[in-house]
């Protein structure tokens, strides 16, 4: 499940100057040795912007528990310092973006890797319509012991590929740590990751939501930290991965239940067919193979369902449009329909299993020379079972409403 965090609706000025327009975010944890120079950066970058657009701006601090006076340091370069008890980078900026007072929303890492002044062109981005506006360090540059090799041509485009695919977001750079957004773009998104998966889930649910999102260049330097760094590239590569398929009902269940089922199918089909004599030539799998073809298909009726479940539960969280084709048939997507056709499809096997033990007990119960009834009559239970019980779970899922999909109404 999706990690939330319970918080107030963010609303700019509440702690903050009025007239501030763009609030700069940076998440820190013990960076006294880089700060100076970012909150100078930052500083550099805000006065472009109120130059280029008129806007005043807003340095914050969103310190998750520093240990070596970096809170002490940013009130005296002027930023404004924002204590985030949840730990994590994730927390860190959700603290500090609801803390913001400006409308448009900056962040970039503590450690001197990011020039803020590429946020200039973003904020023109977002004054222009953009929702949010993404920083690409492949447009922008890379420098020499910036990024590790596995990070670059392995892990981000790999990362960001498998992004690009699950949710069609058109960016090249999903990672970058330097980007701007709305404050309406954000409390409409209600992101909760308080780890590194923030940054995927902020463009994952923009473009879920059909949010405009641009990108512009932007540089990484080498920071300026004599220490590792926080991110770990497998931990938190893994993280990211996982998360691309929690946020991913279609990939995570759809597409496995898709092949399996088809599998399946096909080869217990085939045995049917082939067992009716309404194949010509050899036998393709032999009976022993309905046993792979029941698991496939019933495994697989069970991922469609969680396919089902996870992207109706999406759709009522607010962050996924639902699909024509399931609105098209939500009519038939009901408690009674799916205790009907379950109940049906267990009593169809209950036959089955009695007839089967009519036929043994006549054969003197000796085995069966085929396999396939039996299967075939397991399989329809187990199917049954599943479309019964997994049209509770929808139903509950809906708001413990027996209409799987409610009706919109009309404001």
């Amino acid at each position: 499940m999706i990690e939330t965090m319970q918080r107030a609706e963010p609303t700019a000025g509440t702690t903050g100057p009025k007239d501030l327009a763009v609030s700069i975010v940076m998440p820190c944890l013990n960076e006294a040795q880089s700060l100076a120079h970012c909150i100078a950066n930052a500083g550099d970058a805000l006065a472009r912007i109120e130059q280029a657009y008129g806007l005043a701006g807003e340095i914050v601090i969103a310190d998750n528990g520093s240990t070596d006076g970096s809170q002490a340091l940013a009130q005296s370069l002027g930023a404004r310092v924002v204590p985030v008890t949840r730990k994590g980078y994730g927390a860190a900026l959700i603290g500090g973006f609801d803390a913001a007072a400006g409308r448009y929303l900056v962040m970039g890492d503590a450690d001197g890797s990011y020039d803020f002044t590429d946020s200039v062109a973003m904020i023109g981005r977002l004054i222009d319509g953009a929702d949010l506006c993404m920083g690409s360090r492949f447009q922008g540059g890379i420098k020499p012991g910036a990024m590790p090799w596995k990070n670059r041509y392995i892990g981000n485009p790999a990362l960001t590929g498998i992004l690009n695919l699950f949710f069609r977001t058109g960016v090249d750079d999903a990672h970058c740590g330097l980007r701007a957004i709305r404050r309406e773009a954000y409390a409409e998104l209600n992101l909760g990751s308080t780890g590194m998966e923030f940054a995927s889930e902020m463009v994952i649910k923009a473009s879920l939501k059909r949010l405009r999102i641009d990108e512009v260049p932007a540089t990484l330097s080498p920071d300026l930290r004599d220490r590792a760094p926080h991110l770990r590239p497998w931990r938190d590569g893994w993280r990211h991965l996982r998360y691309l398929f929690m946020l991913s009902p279609t990939w995570a269940f759809g597409v496995p239940a898709l092949l399996l089922l088809c599998l399946g199918l096909f080869v217990l089909g085939a045995e049917l067919l082939a067992a009716a004599g309404l194949l010509p030539g050899p036998v393709l799998f032999g009976t022993s193979w309905a046993i792979v073809a029941a698991f496939a298909i019933t495994t697989g009726h069970f991922a469609a369902l969680a396919s089902l479940a996870g992207h109706l539960f999406s759709a009522r969280a607010g962050y996924r449009p639902l699909r024509p084709a399931i609105s098209r048939i939500a009519g038939l997507l009901t408690l009674e329909h799916a205790l009907i056709v379950g109940g049906l499809l267990v009593l169809a096997s209950i036959g089955s299993f009695v007839a089967i033990g009519v036929n043994w007990s006549a054969a003197g119960f000796a085995a069966p020379r085929s396999i396939l009834p039996t299967t075939v009559a397991a399989v329809a239970g187990a199917v049954g079972l599943q479309t019964m019980l997994g049209g509770f779970l929808l139903a509950m899922l809906s708001g413990h409403s027996e209409r799987f999909v409610q009706p919109v109404t009309a404001n």
